[in-house]
């Protein structure tokens, strides 16, 4: 079945010569025609400004479009006559030769968009979330006790000793060494009361210095005499000092005030 042309010629009027000249269609650039708004868009009206071409192109205006669509709606057998079908066929087989889908057709998710991936992106971020709250609980822990820690230091407590061990010491006299000769502390405080034998030395009064292993002087102890069994006494609380190794040279003094070397021990402190 053969259909109408989408531009026709316009009628001759009658007396016209037939062989006139046809008329010149009308440019699919050139502005359509104002309707006025007591008359509306018909047939003849349609296929010689060529709005069914412009309708498809989009550049029709909003009241040209209103009332073509209005016009097809109330004659829907125009639509066969224009061969819109045959054309849309057309346009359909040109997109698939092209390799171009169907404006109908849900395009192809990329591979990041499928469900897979964003139930685990999910799980990841769960995870995440779970992992982010377990490491601040371990860092405010760690904090609380970083602060305990630096706030027994700077009060430094002494713990009451709750038992005295005595043990006689008998000092090296050539060299100090790091190896302790007793060893004190361990569990609760206690007091360490060290008799250092000097009953050899010809001096009756000495200068004792003691010093923390590899870390740096705790304590120098002038004038400091022997009893009468030729012992140095010397009492130290465990807890005073921290745990390590301790030696203690000996020096005799001089009526001058000159210190000579005279012996040398070390002891250990365990908590």
């Amino acid at each position: 079945m053969r259909t109408a042309p989408l531009i026709t010629p316009p009628p001759t009027k009658e007396g016209s010569p037939a062989n006139a000249p046809p008329q010149p269609a009308v440019s699919a650039t050139q502005a359509i025609p104002v309707i006025p708004p007591s008359m509306e868009m018909d047939r003849e009206f349609i296929l010689r400004n060529q709005i069914a071409e412009r309708y498809i192109a989009g550049r029709l205006p909003v009241r040209g479009t209103h009332d073509f669509e209005r016009y097809c709606r109330a004659h829907p057998e125009f639509i066969q006559e224009l061969g819109l079908a045959e054309r849309v066929n057309s346009a359909l087989r040109l997109l698939e030769a092209g390799g171009i889908a169907p404006p109908w057709e849900v395009k192809d998710r990329a591979w990041w968009e499928g469900l897979p991936v964003l139930i685990a992106v999910a799980v990841l971020a769960v995870a995440a979330g779970i992992s982010a709250l377990v490491i601040s609980g371990k860092v405010s822990g760690r904090d609380a006790t970083i602060a305990g820690l630096q706030k027994r230091i700077a009060e430094q407590p002494l713990e009451p000793a709750t038992s005295t061990q005595t043990m006689k010491l008998i000092p090296s006299r050539t060299a100090p060494s790091s190896r302790p000769a007793a060893t004190f502390g361990g569990g609760s405080a206690q007091m360490a009361d060290l008799k250092i034998d000097m009953s050899w030395s010809k001096f009756t009064a000495f200068r004792v210095t003691i010093d923390r292993l590899d870390q740096g002087r705790v304590e120098v102890i002038n004038y400091m005499l022997r009893d009468s069994n030729g012992d140095l006494r010397l009492s130290l609380n465990s807890t005073a000092l921290g745990p390590g190794v301790y030696q203690i040279a000996i020096e005799g003094l001089t009526l001058r005030s000159e210190a000579i070397a005279q012996a040398w021990i070390s002891i250990g402190i365990v908590r």
